[in-house]
């Protein structure tokens, strides 16, 4: 901080050094004038949280003070050499009034330059464990991390295996409700054909034409001027192949009219018996002429 001051997340201090409860060893160990808010230690040097870091405004922040007495209170082995350090320095301070640093046997030579001091050995080697700590733990996240992202893109790929199976049964079953009623309609014909072979002969039926279809809706219907469009463009694939399979869009773009004064034409011809609807595969519906 600017006032020289240096504060670390309570959390992760606490988790390293054993204690399963922040909040309580915050409390019993560090003393309530050595932990704070985030928000509240950065507003007192008017600095705000930095951008893109994840921190909660009351995420707890323990001083050095603070600091100094969570490891003397932690229990666990690697938190020793820093008590045997902390002691020996106040066994100094008491016994001869001030401990100081053994200097380091190379000293900078720039001008300016600060003392160099040694490290104690304790020291040293507690900051070697915890890089080699936080290297591990660098590691298993990375590898937890890879983990997570295959069992994600496994289970994408079971999904989409899945939606495929399912769109695959559901063309299938619309398949097979098309070939019944095509089948259920040649049954229809076979048992008319019949009918007429039984009953006495009457004057030859006239052949379907478009123009023949298209001359008796006129007929007997006021049609619109959008329900003549759709009707020119069914009409002959009905004469032909006594059915017909669009969609409104595809009616939409071949004559001109919007989606829905398609669907309104639609609706008319099925309203008023002109056409029937046989099926629908694929979300297109299929429409065969209205026997009388």
């Amino acid at each position: 901080m600017p006032d020289g001051t240096h504060w670390f997340p309570a959390a992760d201090l606490c988790r390293n050094l054993g204690y399963s409860h922040t909040g309580s060893a915050l409390r019993a160990i560090a003393d309530a004038s050595n932990y704070e808010a985030l928000e509240t230690v950065l507003q007192r040097h008017t600095l705000g949280i930095p951008a893109g870091r994840e921190w909660r405004r009351d995420m707890k922040l323990v001083n050095l003070q603070g600091l100094v007495r969570l490891v003397n209170a932690c229990t666990k082995p690697e938190a020793e050499p820093f008590k045997a350090w902390a002691s020996k320095v106040l066994v100094a301070v008491q016994r001869d009034g001030s401990y100081a640093l053994t200097k380091a046997e190379v000293q900078p030579t720039g001008p300016g330059a600060p003392v160099a001091y040694a490290m104690p050995q304790q020291v040293a080697d507690a900051i070697v464990r915890l890089e080699e700590q936080n290297i591990r733990n660098d590691e298993r996240l990375a590898a937890a991390q890879e983990d997570a992202n295959k069992a994600r893109w496994e289970g994408v790929e079971v999904l989409k295996a899945v939606a495929d199976a399912q769109q695959k049964s559901v063309i299938a079953m619309q398949e097979v409700v098309l070939e019944t009623m095509r089948s259920m309609a040649r049954v229809a014909e076979s048992l008319d054909a019949l009918a007429a072979h039984r009953s006495p002969p009457g004057p030859p039926a006239e052949t379907l034409t478009a123009d023949t279809l298209l001359a008796a809706w006129r007929a007997r219907l006021t049609i619109t001027d959008d329900v003549w469009a759709v009707a020119v463009l069914l009409a002959p694939a009905l004469a032909e192949r006594g059915e017909v399979w669009y969609s409104a869009e595809h009616i939409a773009a071949r004559t001109g009219l919007t989606t829905a004064r398609v669907h309104d034409s639609l609706r008319f011809l099925l309203k008023r018996q002109c056409i029937r609807q046989v099926a629908s595969l694929h979300n297109t519906p299929g429409y065969g002429p209205h026997r009388a």
